[in-house]
């Protein structure tokens, strides 16, 4: 069951940019993209739009689900395939308008087959779980599981077994599965150990580190599981490995502010020289009224500029629409600091109700 009363959030307020209109707050990198001729074919434009969302994944820069967007959006609807409203579905995922994705999903799942039908089950799951929408995504997970037994299936599931008070038993059984599954596909592999990982930060177990150690050993450039990395070395109080991690990746957003997090706590040199470009990096999305990541923000007015309170504003915000740990965390966090915690009951509730604890609550434990 989802919490029906939303915590109330303040409006934003005005935005008085300290920046001149003509100044150049960051360099951004070239970027080469084919606008030459607009793809033909539906599976011309899916092979498209699948290269600039991998791109996005793999860099972390934005404009690539702009890029994605541009060409995907002219398309007539009465052309659209299966794997077009997939496609589409994880773009509107990635800007956060999830019941545009949900919009797009359904029809594939009712009526399609194949592994378009299989990504569409993934993807709804993998929404569901993030708005805490737990019946619905173990509704997904399940069919999931009935099409295509697997890793995959037992990862979803998991996930959603260990956000509804069945940590252990998750954790356990998804580990017996894995160890059965030597001989899986690699993507199967280091997904139910992206997951494993996941569950193992929730118990306070430190084999978190391995998994995603070994996550990344495969795949480098899954700033997902780099940022997941990232943050339990912080919440355990190893800033110094946070540097090797995030180095090279200022660019993204969640990896500069973790980055910014261990430099102010090291006494890096460098952390003024960082800290100042992400405020003036914030200030313009603002200014923009592009502030997509909340959660980020928060973090970055938490644990760098000390303004809990601001913080709290932007937790809130976050969490009506994503209900992740960290995002759950960080509320709880901001609430404490601002010495606000009656904010954060209602966030309380919803994990009473879902009998949901995880050790990286504060007041929760292991």
């Amino acid at each position: 069951m989802v919490l029906s009363t939303e915590p109330a959030v303040a409006g934003p307020s005005p935005i008085h940019p300290d920046f001149a209109d003509t100044a150049i707050l960051a360099q951004l990198p070239n970027v080469r993209v084919d606008t030459a001729q607009p793809p033909s074919s539906p599976e011309a434009l899916a092979r498209q739009v699948r290269d600039y969302i991998q791109q996005a994944r793999s860099t972390g820069d934005p404009r690539f689900i702009g890029y994605a967007e541009g060409i995907l959006s002219p398309w007539p609807e009465n052309r659209m395939t299966d794997e077009l409203r997939v496609l589409r579905a994880t773009l509107y995922q990635s800007q956060h308008k999830f019941d545009k994705a949900r919009t797009d999903l359904r029809p594939v799942i009712q009526q399609g087959h194949g592994p378009q039908r299989l990504q569409a089950l993934l993807t709804l799951a993998n929404v569901q779980t993030v708005q805490g929408r737990y019946d619905q995504a173990r509704t997904a997970c399940q069919q999931l599981q009935q099409a295509m037994p697997g890793l995959i299936a037992q990862s979803c599931l998991a996930l959603v077994d260990a956000r509804t008070g069945q940590a252990s038993e998750a954790y356990e059984k998804l580990l017996a599965g894995y160890r059965q599954a030597r001989g899986a596909a690699t993507a199967e592999q280091l997904w139910a150990l992206g997951t494993l990982g996941d569950l193992a930060a929730q118990l306070d177990n430190d084999k978190a580190e391995q998994y995603w150690r070994e996550v990344l050993l495969s795949n480098p450039d899954d700033l997902y599981i780099r940022a997941e990395l990232a943050d339990w070395y912080l919440q355990h109080h190893r800033a110094q490995p946070v540097l090797a991690l995030t180095r090279g990746y200022e660019k993204v957003d969640s990896l500069a502010v973790l980055r910014a997090i261990a430099m102010r706590r090291l006494d890096h040199p460098d952390a003024a020289s960082l800290v100042q470009r992400l405020r003036e990096r914030f200030s313009e999305a603002r200014w923009r009224g592009s502030m997509l990541h909340k959660r980020d923000y928060a973090r970055f007015q938490l644990h760098v500029e000390n303004n809990p309170e601001l913080a709290l504003e932007f937790a809130l915000a976050n969490w009506k629409t994503q209900r992740e740990p960290p995002d759950t965390r960080l509320l709880l966090l901001a609430a404490r600091d601002a010495g606000q915690t009656e904010r954060s009951r209602p966030v309380r509730q919803w994990l009473a109700r879902h009998h949901q604890t995880d050790a990286r609550y504060p007041g929760d434990t292991p």
